[in-house]
């Protein structure tokens, strides 16, 4: 498959090269024509180097897979975890150009000024700092142009990718077309801008008022819709630096002068409350939270910027996860390897003894250590690839999920080093429990209540009676209603079908033999004939019939 491609264009050509030169060796058994054994992942770093090589899109989809630990092993997703693209920016004309079509104006009437060296370069976008006509400070994310055809391009590709991938091990428990067109879509999506402006303003809705922090310490930029368009994000300029190379006081009144009092531990605790309420009453988080993402801004607020990857749960999810993570942090084995089970599917009949004795030898190497030393979001990965080696399958979620929490981690472990997850989500959780009994107004639930309990009470009585009068009366009735039985009784009956026919067949047979062994005179000899002809007749078709029914096995 791979050597029609490699003649079909000069883009698949160029990815033939790529594979070539990196020593992908099952790659280049395939490419060359060699007779290749059963086919394999090239080594993490190999992957890891063949996808920067490849370009942008190529990146995109390692970085993907770094959220999947239950697709790959622990050291492919080590490798793809910092994956990053080294792209330089797109020259100032053909920006312009871009814009200029986009706004649909002249610049001049939009525009007081635009600085031509970007800021930032990314995969699928640069940023420029503007100035609008009224003074605000805006920032103009810019796609690059000609990336949409790029994408399309290598979209085809990956998806013939996935068709290869699939014959190897991991191909053969997940479905990787479907993860390919997954890829593909989430790709389309983050090249249409609005889709990121409707989910930055999500987000600045959601976390505009909290009861965990304040709500004025943590900022997301304004979108300006009057210039935003697919191609064109505008945005609120936020002056300030990335927050792990900021000068930020470790005392809880040590900051500077043009700042409020904020420290490092409370910065940290204000990024675990807000991303806890992201994650476990919204629904709907920030799910690229790395350092490049997060700003301390000059006036000493915090920043969450780039907002185009999100994640979103389900409430019933966000329950089990919930659990899970007490489960976690109490090292409680059998109620990990319980909560597994409602989160994933299975491919195959999960073995739950098994099953909950990995998550006990996983547990069992963090007794010793104390709660501040336990890496949370690491062992979260191990406990989704154990369910991966246990043939479960993990909702793509799962993994932006577990991606965010050791991004958050990282950060919140390199700005204190004393962090503790336990101390910091203790008094969330008995909040998100609480939320979890009786809701967002307890009164209402409370009244709710009493009215189930009321109109129960009222009906008891009378259900009760009518029970005793048709049980004294034996004109009591069930209904009774088992999926699947009819299938089961039609089974049941062509059993009994065969089984009955094959005792006559045998019967038959036997009946003929008895005539042939006791006849002395050869008068009989048409009688015996006619019933094993008859006999042979009737057991052919007994098993062509069964045969026919593909039920042999």
């Amino acid at each position: 498959m791979f050597s029609r491609l490699a003649q079909a264009s000069s883009r698949q050509r160029e990815i033939a090269e790529v594979v070539l030169r990196n020593g992908w060796g099952y790659m280049r058994r395939l490419l060359t024509g060699t007779r290749a054994e059963e086919p394999q992942l090239p080594p993490p770093a190999v992957l890891r180097n063949i996808l920067v090589d490849l370009g942008p899109v190529y990146v995109k989809l390692g970085q993907v897979l770094s959220t999947r630990p239950d697709l790959l092993p622990p050291e492919y997703i080590n490798e793809l975890t910092a994956l990053q693209a080294e792209v330089p920016p797109v020259p100032w004309e053909d920006v312009e150009v871009v814009i200029r079509q986009q706004i649909r104006r002249p610049m001049e009437d939009v525009f007081e000024t635009i600085n031509p060296q970007p800021v930032a370069a990314g995969s699928i976008a640069q940023t420029h700092r503007a100035t609008l006509k009224d003074g605000r400070e805006v920032a103009l994310k810019v796609q690059r142009p000609g990336i949409e055809i790029t994408v399309e391009q290598d979209i085809g590709l990956i998806r013939s990718l996935a068709e290869l991938v699939s014959l190897t091990k991991v191909g053969h428990y997940y479905d990787l077309k479907a993860l390919a067109e997954e890829f593909a879509n989430a790709l389309r999506a983050e090249l249409n801008f609005s889709k990121e402006a409707e989910y930055t303003d999500q987000l600045r809705r959601n976390l505009s008022g909290s009861r965990w922090f304040r709500p004025e310490q943590l900022v997301i930029p304004e979108i300006y819709w009057d210039y935003t368009t697919e191609k064109l994000l505008v945005m609120e300029w936020l002056d300030g630096v990335p927050l792990l190379v900021a000068n930020i006081s470790s005392q809880p009144n040590g900051a500077s002068e043009e700042t409020e009092d904020v420290n490092k531990e409370e910065i940290v605790s204000l990024l675990i409350r807000a991303f806890f309420q992201q994650i476990y009453i919204d629904g709907f988080f920030h799910a690229d939270p790395h350092p490049g993402n997060l700003f301390y801004l000059n006036d000493g607020r915090v920043a969450l910027l780039d907002c185009g990857m999100i994640g979103r749960l389900d409430p019933r999810t966000q329950q089990v996860l919930t659990e899970m993570l007490l489960a976690i942090v109490n090292l409680d084995a059998q109620r990990c390897a319980q909560l597994t089970l409602q989160l994933a599917e299975a491919i195959e009949p999960v073995n739950m003894a098994r099953l909950e004795a990995e998550y006990d030898r996983l547990l069992r190497r963090y007794y010793s250590l104390s709660l501040s030393q336990i890496n949370f979001s690491q062992l979260f990965y191990e406990v989704l690839q154990k369910a991966r080696a246990n043939k479960l399958r993990v909702p793509g979620n799962m993994g932006l999920y577990a991606k965010t929490l050791a991004n958050l981690e990282g950060v919140a472990r390199k700005l204190d080093p004393n962090f503790n997850l336990p101390d910091q989500i203790k008094p969330l959780m008995t909040d998100l429990f609480r939320r979890q009994l009786v809701g967002e107004a307890p009164l209402q639930a409370l009244l709710r209540t009493a009215l189930d309990l009321k109109s129960l009470s009222l009906q008891s009585p009378r259900q009760v009676e009518v029970l005793l009068e048709r049980l004294t009366s034996e004109t009591l009735q069930w209904k009774l209603n088992i999926r699947d039985l009819d299938l089961l009784r039609r089974s049941i009956d062509d059993s009994a079908n065969r089984l009955s026919f094959s005792i006559v067949v045998g019967s038959l047979i036997m009946g003929a033999a008895l005539i042939l062994a006791n006849d002395r005179t050869g008068r009989l000899f048409w009688l015996s004939s006619t019933l094993f002809v008859s006999a042979s007749f009737l057991g052919l078709w007994l098993i062509v019939s069964i045969l026919r029914s593909g039920r042999l096995k």
